[in-house]
């Protein structure tokens, strides 16, 4: 029985010394790191064209709306006969017809509903196709290039769709 109690000590002080180790110490770590200045600002994922990159500026194109912000993930849980949904609907076709110029019926669905992790970097050749115009006087390229660009970066297995993150760092190349 003694050596029980030995044991059943052991692993008491290892447990509160871990729980110390991993539930506090550790956060607080983490937590201390993401306040520093100027470590996170206006990161870009360079290395991958997995997720959306919001670029701003007319000379670039514009991904899916989102619900989320990196490093986060996750949609709105908002379905379509909610009434505040509708409205966001409307105001974001509302919002991209005055920004490219077209009638709100030219919009595309993807143009205004999130995708379901809300970080999706892939828009509809149409959506892409409604953007080249803005794109190409805002960045100087002439709509010949910014178009082939658009077909460069557009495929797909099951539907064809064109990589936003990958087709705004295409713009920047051509520049």
């Amino acid at each position: 029985m003694d050596n029980f109690f030995k044991q059943a000590w052991a692993g008491l002080r290892i447990l509160l010394a871990l729980t110390v180790i991993c539930g506090v110490l550790y956060p607080l770590a983490v937590w201390g790191v993401s306040r520093i200045p100027g470590l996170h600002g206006n990161a870009e994922a360079t290395d991958t064209t997995l997720v959306a990159v919001v670029r701003q500026g007319d000379g670039y194109f514009v991904p899916r709306p989102s619900a989320a912000t990196l490093p986060a993930s996750g949609a709105s849980n908002k379905g379509e006969r909610n009434s505040d949904y509708d409205k966001v609907i409307s105001q974001r076709r509302t919002e991209i017809a005055q920004r490219e110029g077209v009638a709100e019926d030219q919009v595309p669905q993807d143009a205004v509903t999130a995708s379901a992790s809300g970080l999706d970097p892939d828009i509809s050749p149409e959506y892409a196709a409604l953007q080249v115009p803005r794109v190409a006087r805002a960045s100087g390229l002439s709509l010949e290039k910014v178009r082939e660009l658009v077909h460069a970066n557009t495929g797909g297995t099951f539907t064809t769709t064109v990589n936003v993150t990958a087709l705004n760092r295409a713009i920047d190349t051509a520049r």
